[in-house]
């Protein structure tokens, strides 16, 4: 195979190429890296440490994967994996005729006015709420160590608030416990309803 790509070629259709030269899949970086160093020319040739590059990069690497994952599917060749750990071609499996869920990250970045609407404050609001999310598992965990609840057991928002009740009942100053470990229960209990319903 030519090391470099026919810069006319759709970015789509490069990433193709590389994922067949790869049949257990690239991570997204590993993707990226390959078609800078092919010197593909729908990637921006800027270095990556620029939060809006970055995301300039991402955006239209996912915009050809979905597009290509729509292409193989209707063509009936492959499916198309999509995870920012793994992206590979899987063996085409037809499916049943059905009513499918709307792919919400699909649509979003098939959508060019996402990525043309998005100045570096937006990327900057996105990354954060990104690594908010992510912390929040921590969050979980603390809010499950102080209900003395086990998050290897099954639970439910019903045994959640059961748990909620008896250490507000066992804690509340009325009884002798402190305002600030109240306050501690409370913000568990906000933290866990997020996570169960």
């Amino acid at each position: 195979m030519n090391d470099d790509l026919n810069p006319s070629q759709d970015l789509a259709e490069q990433v193709l190429q590389l994922l067949q030269s790869s049949p257990d899949g690239l991570s997204e970086y590993a993707l990226i890296q390959q078609l800078k160093e092919r010197h593909s020319g729908h990637l921006p040739d800027l270095p990556l440490t620029d939060k809006l590059v970055l995301f300039r990069t991402h955006f239209l690497l996912f915009n050809a994967l979905y597009r290509l994952r729509d292409t193989l599917w209707q063509q009936g060749t492959h499916l198309l994996e999509i995870s920012p750990l793994c992206i590979r071609l899987l063996p085409y499996q037809a499916g049943s005729e059905a009513l499918s869920e709307r792919d919400e990250l699909r649509d979003y970045y098939l959508d060019m006015s996402q990525l043309q609407g998005t100045d570096e404050r937006d990327v900057e609001r996105l990354l954060t709420s990104f690594w908010t999310r992510m912390q929040g598992g921590e969050e979980k965990l603390a809010a499950l160590q102080l209900f003395e609840l086990d998050d290897d057991t099954p639970l439910d928002l019903a045994r959640i608030k059961l748990r909620y009740r008896q250490l507000v009942s066992l804690h509340h100053p009325d009884r002798g416990g402190s305002t600030q470990r109240l306050q501690s229960i409370n913000k568990a209990m906000e933290i866990l309803a997020r996570y169960y319903h």
